[in-house]
């Protein structure tokens, strides 16, 4: 074969310790008995071709026989080192300015997130800096926060808008969004978020009312135009905030535009919001911590994904949602960071330890909840969450002989993740 003739690739991963595919069957989640031994090849290679996508994953002898004579544009020696998918975080609040420590303070004294929410902080507190900040601030804060993201492993993130509540700064942040999916490596899933909290001077009815009449046609115009690519609609659907009929008005009319249902439910108050979620089709529903025992049952019936959120739970200090039964009953369990101002943390790693040390996940259901099942989430389960042909090449490799490691050594990721792979290009090196 001459080496014109020669077929070339974008990236060979060889003798890895473990890969894990997470699926090998092109399943879109997992569930179930599934979760209790995911799909991992001992001593394997992965090779991605210049598409971006994986064009195969086996014993590593069984690929250098098939890509024998071959050129790859990189190739990497994974000898002792298990190779992972990229991490998925199925709900961030990334965009925004004007940071809350102090809110913190707050809440290590007795604060509850509602007392600071009614005095005027919380959302409230970063909407009004949001509103002033210039579209390039805010897209400088967001590139350095999904860098961070970047570095604990995460290749695919949800980012929702929420902190304007007016259409302008709605727009600007959804703006910022698009520009960093166009010019920045990771994939990104943008949520339009306007109904985060009832806007002050206005009542739940007159925001509802704003969102549908004025907010929702000019974002159809402008995914109509191609100015802005917008995946799912959130509600924050809870007490004192936006009730189930409106949350209802809102995401009826979000599922009109094309938009995927993805919205905050029961998590202070039980609402009944996931019996609305799985009647509506909803993808995903996020907290859950409140969740009735019919809600848990019609998100299984509907596979309808329940996006747990660890951090929130432990930094607010509620009850834990739960996990246990939600698995039991066939949900299907996701994770995100939930990243914002109310709780600051990039680290899906760190979210999985914490879903396995308080929400008593195993470290395998762990993993299929922040790739496979977070994919499915967001409605890219076809294309992103697991190692397999056909699938886009985003990997990391961790410099430890069992995957499981990635979880057990709690904030070591920094240390353990030596590549970060999207689209078969190294995006970060240790």
């Amino acid at each position: 074969m001459t080496s014109s003739s020669r077929s070339s690739h974008r990236l060979l991963l060889e003798n890895a310790q473990q890969v894990v595919l997470v699926c090998a069957h092109g399943e879109r989640f997992l569930t179930g008995s599934a979760l209790r031994s995911l799909a991992v090849l001992e001593g394997a290679s992965l090779v991605v071709g210049t598409d971006g996508l994986i064009k195969a994953v086996g014993p590593a002898d069984v690929i250098q026989r098939q890509f024998f004579g071959e050129t790859f544009e990189e190739r990497i020696d994974c000898s002792g080192k298990c190779v992972l998918p990229g991490l998925v975080d199925a709900h961030t609040h990334p965009v925004w300015a004007g940071e809350r420590v102090h809110e913190f303070a707050m809440k290590l004294a007795g604060a509850s997130y509602m007392d600071i929410h009614q005095a005027g902080g919380g959302i409230n507190f970063t909407v009004e800096h949001t509103r002033q900040a210039s579209e390039e601030d805010l897209f400088c804060s967001f590139q350095q926060r999904l860098q961070c993201m970047m570095r604990t492993g995460t290749t695919l993130v949800e980012c929702k808008s929420g902190y304007g509540l007016n259409l302008e700064t709605e727009l600007k942040m959804l703006r910022v969004i698009e520009r960093a999916r166009r010019e920045l490596h990771l994939t990104l899933s943008a949520t339009y978020c306007g109904a985060h909290s009832v806007p002050k001077g206005k009542t739940a009815l007159e925001a509802a009312e704003d969102i549908i009449s004025h907010h929702l046609p000019r974002l159809k115009e402008l995914i109509k135009k191609g100015e802005l690519h917008v995946d799912n609609i959130d509600v924050f659907c809870e007490k004192g905030v936006f009730d189930l009929d409106t949350t209802r008005k809102i995401l009826e009319s979000g599922k009109k535009l094309g938009l995927q249902i993805n919205f905050h439910g029961d998590e202070l108050h039980p609402m009944k919001a996931a019996e609305l979620g799985a009647e509506l089709g909803a993808q995903a529903i996020s907290h859950l911590e409140e969740v009735s025992d019919e809600g848990i049952a019609a998100m299984a019936a509907a596979r309808c994904s329940a996006v747990l959120l660890p951090t929130t739970a432990y930094m607010l200090r509620l009850r834990q949602p739960r996990a246990r039964k939600m698995l039991d009953e066939g949900v299907i369990v996701a994770l995100g960071s939930d990243f914002n101002p109310n709780a600051y943390c990039f680290s899906m790693p760190m979210v999985m330890h914490l879903a396995c040390v308080n929400m008593r996940l195993s470290m395998p259901e762990a993993l299929a909840a922040a790739t496979i099942n977070a994919a499915y989430a967001l409605g890219k389960s076809h294309t992103h969450g697991s190692l397999e042909a056909g699938k886009q090449g985003d990997a990391i490799i961790i410099n430890a002989s069992r995957w499981e490691h990635l979880i057990y050594q709690f904030g070591a990721h920094h240390e353990l993740i030596d590549y970060v792979i999207v689209k078969g290009k190294v995006i970060y090196k240790k």
